[in-house]
């Protein structure tokens, strides 16, 4: 009962210490006077120049070594001699002996010789060193006393009875805890769920009901979690200690979770200087992000302007200076990062900048090709643009490759390199200023007046709705050449986007107006006079299956 009862008494300072292990960091305090550096330098150097000679995790004494002979060897020989004592059961626990030599003072039993005591054993205690050579036989054979007792058959079939019985307790516990915890949790799901409701401050949601019976619920779970490990804790230590081979492990099995808690502990109370260096930084960094996005859209918007500076420029140049700014504060809070002084961080980093550096360069001249496209003044979202074969309107201008639509509906992704390395055909910037000339070029034959053609060539574009009045079409005749006359119709319009239909519609005029007039097209290439000129009769305009337009009067 009193072993049950100390088990017990450490599971729930177990329990407490992974409650408060936040605050379990140590911390200075000006009432405690400092250790003596001299002492303090000792043990430090005694740690590491020595080692335990340790049996079933009982540490007996340290030893010392030299750099030829490593204490951590001569410990572990110590050990095996002592084991073999042990298992020796003519040798008794009591017969050892002490012996003075030239070398130090010599461990015996009986005709063996177990260690030898050096003067430098006894300076990590600090006593004579005969004095120590007895202390150091009184523990040998307490140690082996201890080995024999613990690995006696009686000892062993003790514990796994032992073991038996508290595997049995152990998983009855665990299904009543698990059981009573399954209960309490439906009585207040039953009892609670329904009188959840929302924490609102006027019409503004604090807490949803959703979450509160969430937060709930991961309450219950914790408890569950706490008792279990409670339990498991109870008999792991209970049944590990009954053996001589793990017997150790449980000693130390509380250390092995407050350990590496108190060392987390600690490393967060030595790292809240840095955190809060890196919390200010953050919010520096975000309210200036903040003013300088304010600032770029006050120029965007036309409510700021700057001499030289475009507004459309504004918004590619806030995102620059963006990432300035947050270059800047990652190099700036680089130091200060958990972990960025050590040797796998920067590898790591250097690792991610050489698969950055191999495989970006043609990411960066995108980038840089797109920073330089905004600030050159190209073309803008909207713009009605050709960039070799591509023609239609800017969707959209990204870093690395701008969007554009063409008339079929199609999005054609073109990279920002390719743009800044092509001439790029603007068809919106001046079309609502001066007005986008549209134009067709026809041959005909020398034998037609140059002003009858000229005359069609306008009535066509007079006729063809979409082209602006003023400025007016005009007609330039671009060469003689030797069967034809090149004349070029010219006609403004302001709407880039209706350049096909537009196109379509003077064409449909020009053939119209030639056919009625009776004068051939000779493009595209002539050879001879035919037998009759290649025209369409006005009768036949409509030929089946075409039909007149409803206000076509009817041609007799």
């Amino acid at each position: 009962m009193e072993d049950l009862f100390t088990r017990c008494r450490r599971a729930l300072s177990f329990l407490i210490l992974l409650c408060l292990m936040p605050l379990a960091a140590p911390s200075p305090s000006f009432a405690d006077e400092p250790a003596p550096a001299d002492t303090a330098a000792l043990e430090k150097e005694a740690a590491e120049i020595s080692a335990p000679v340790t049996i079933d995790g009982v540490v007996l004494f340290r030893v010392r070594g030299i750099r030829s002979y490593p204490a951590e060897r001569r410990a572990k020989e110590i050990r095996n001699r002592i084991v073999e004592l042990a298992k020796d059961p003519t040798v008794r626990s009591d017969t050892l002996t002490v012996a003075e030599t030239n070398e130090g003072t010599e461990i015996l039993a009986g005709a063996r010789r177990v260690m030898t005591v050096l003067d430098a054993d006894a300076g990590l205690e600090g006593l004579n060193r005969q004095v120590v050579a007895h202390a150091f036989a009184l523990k040998m054979g307490e140690a082996v006393e201890r080995y024999r007792r613990d690995r006696s058959p009686e000892n062993l079939r003790r514990g796994a009875i032992r073991a038996a019985l508290a595997t049995a307790a152990f998983l009855a516990a665990l299904f009543l805890a698990l059981w009573i915890l399954r209960r309490i949790a439906r009585g207040v799901e039953r009892r609670y769920k329904a009188r959840t409701r929302d924490l609102k401050v006027g019409s503004f949601d604090v807490v949803h009901a959703g979450r509160v019976w969430t937060m709930i619920q991961g309450a219950v779970n914790a408890v569950r979690v706490a008792v279990v490990l409670v339990l498991l804790y109870v008999y792991l230590e209970f049944t590990l200690s009954l053996f001589p081979w793990t017997h150790a492990f449980a000693e130390h099995l509380l250390d092995l979770v407050v350990n590496p808690l108190a060392s987390m502990s600690q490393a967060v109370v030595d790292y809240l200087p840095s955190l809060a260096f890196l919390i200010i930084l953050i919010v520096v960094t975000r309210y200036l992000l903040k003013m300088v996005r304010y600032f770029f859209l006050r120029i965007e918007y036309g409510r700021l302007t700057l001499e030289g500076f475009e507004p459309e420029w504004a918004r590619s140049t806030y995102k620059l200076v963006r990432g300035l700014i947050i270059v800047f504060a990652v190099v700036v809070a680089y130091p200060y990062v958990p972990g960025s002084g050590s040797e796998a961080f920067k590898g790591v980093s250097i690792f991610i900048g050489l698969i950055v550096s191999l495989g970006s360069s043609s990411a960066i001249s995108n980038v840089i090709a797109g920073y330089t496209m905004v600030y050159r003044r190209a073309f803008k979202v909207g713009d009605v643009i050709q960039v070799e074969s591509v023609f239609g309107v800017v969707t959209e201008m990204r870093l690395l490759a701008t969007h554009v639509r063409t008339i079929k509906n199609e999005v054609v992704i073109v990279p920002n390199s390719l743009i800044l390395g092509s001439n790029v055909l603007n068809y919106t910037r001046l079309a609502k200023t001066n007005g986008l000339i549209l134009h067709s070029i026809v041959g005909i034959g020398y034998e037609a007046s140059w002003r009858q053609v000229e005359a069609m060539l306008l009535l066509a574009a007079d006729r063809t709705p979409g082209f602006k009045k003023d400025p007016p079409p005009f007609v330039l005749q671009k060469s003689l050449d030797d069967f034809a006359v090149k004349y070029e119709i010219n006609a403004y319009c302001d709407d880039p986007l209706q350049i096909a239909r537009l196109y379509t519609e003077l064409h449909r005029n020009i053939l119209d107006q030639f056919n009625e007039h009776g004068v051939q097209i000779m493009t595209p290439a002539y050879e001879s006079d035919p037998a009759a000129p290649k025209v369409v009769p006005k009768d036949q305009w409509y030929a089946a299956p075409a039909s007149p337009p409803p206000n076509e009067p009817k041609k007799s």
